[in-house]
């Protein structure tokens, strides 16, 4: 199926923006580990200026669904978004972070079922039961690598502290998991109701919770004041930045490629595409997050990984299309065949 340049420019967006996100992301986590509101506010508070100017042109345009479902709607986006970002505090590598979150076909199937009755097809099942079992593998080794860098490995945890610190850290991701799915669940069932209306939706989805930013503002000044405190860097024409401001920066900037290339791909692709596009760039983020970072990654991790990846391509039924398109559908294999 050819697309058209815009499309093209989308997928770049999704792999650039996306990966480069990930990497700002790692170098503030990487001198600032507690820095998951500040990170979190910022990037809230661009989307909904910039939704403000041009998607409802400075509050001129009157909004297609009502506020008080989208207050329900930011509810569920707020609260998965911060305990996201929050948990990279309680011992969470960015790499175990990016693959526990890869998970969200676990909580959907799950939720789906118990909510909407929903049935699916056993590759499906046999999808999720990869992703699964890899999150737990990589999960389970990754707690063997919880302390302090410089340290060896071979004893596990440092202290019972550590261990604690990294079972809330995954409590609060598998928490983080479920209430993105049951959004994703409200969303479906509100756009049936009164059509897509996915810009609209990113622009108040990000703008109505800032004021819940108070409850955070004492640590947010805080990590303000550090940002500040950090070593200048250039930025060009004589221009400096502290530099954890400058990865700040960079980090907003990105996350709004990525979430605006994720948009179009999702108004111009089937579904199919979208989710093959976001998954391997989630494979590809994580390669570079570790070589780059040079973080612990063992061969049980590539395993596990590798199912987490494996299992969301047979979720979303990637082999069998490619085994259609080489071979043809079933009916037409009969015909060649007479």
């Amino acid at each position: 199926m050819a697309y058209s340049s815009t499309v093209y420019l989308a997928m770049a967006a999704v792999f650039v923006g996306c990966g480069a996100n990930l990497l700002f992301l790692e170098l503030i986590v990487k001198d600032f580990p507690g820095s998951g509101n500040i990170i979190t506010f910022a990037q809230f508070l661009f989307i909904a200026v910039e939704g403000f100017i041009f998607t409802t042109r400075f509050g001129t345009k009157k909004n297609v669904i009502p506020i008080k479902n989208y207050v329900v709607m930011v509810l569920f986006f707020f609260t998965t978004s911060v305990v996201n970002n929050y948990a990279l505090n309680f011992k969470i590598s960015v790499p175990l972070h990016t693959i526990f979150r890869s998970g969200s076909l676990i909580a959907n199937m799950a939720l789906g079922i118990i909510l909407l009755q929903k049935t699916y097809t056993p590759s499906k099942y046999l999808g999720v039961f990869s992703i699964s079992v890899g999150i737990c593998l990589c999960t389970l080794m990754s707690a063997k690598t919880v302390g302090d860098e410089n340290q060896p490995k071979t004893e596990g945890f440092d202290s019972m502290s550590d261990f604690m610190l990294w079972v809330i850290g995954v409590c609060m991701l598998t928490f983080a998991l479920f209430m993105s799915a049951r959004m994703g669940i409200f969303q479906e069932t509100l756009y049936k109701k009164f059509g897509k209306h996915p810009i609209e939706a990113l622009f108040y989805s990000h703008a109505l919770p800032l004021p819940a930013f108070l409850l955070f503002a004492s640590d947010i000044y805080n990590h303000c004041v550090m940002y500040s405190a950090t070593e200048p860097a250039a930025i060009g024409l004589g221009i400096t930045l502290p530099r954890m401001w400058l990865y700040l920066l960079g980090n907003i900037l990105t996350q709004f490629v990525c979430i605006r290339g994720v948009f179009v791909l999702t108004t111009e692709c089937p579904s199919l595409v979208v989710t093959l596009v976001v998954t391997l760039r989630k494979f590809l983020s994580l390669v570079l997050s570790i070589f780059y970072f040079k973080n612990p990654f063992t061969a049980w991790h590539w395993l596990g990984t590798a199912m987490v990846f494996g299992g969301t391509l047979l979720f979303t039924g990637v082999p069998h299309q490619l085994w259609d398109a080489l071979v043809g559908p079933p009916m037409s294999r009969g015909k060649k065949a007479e």
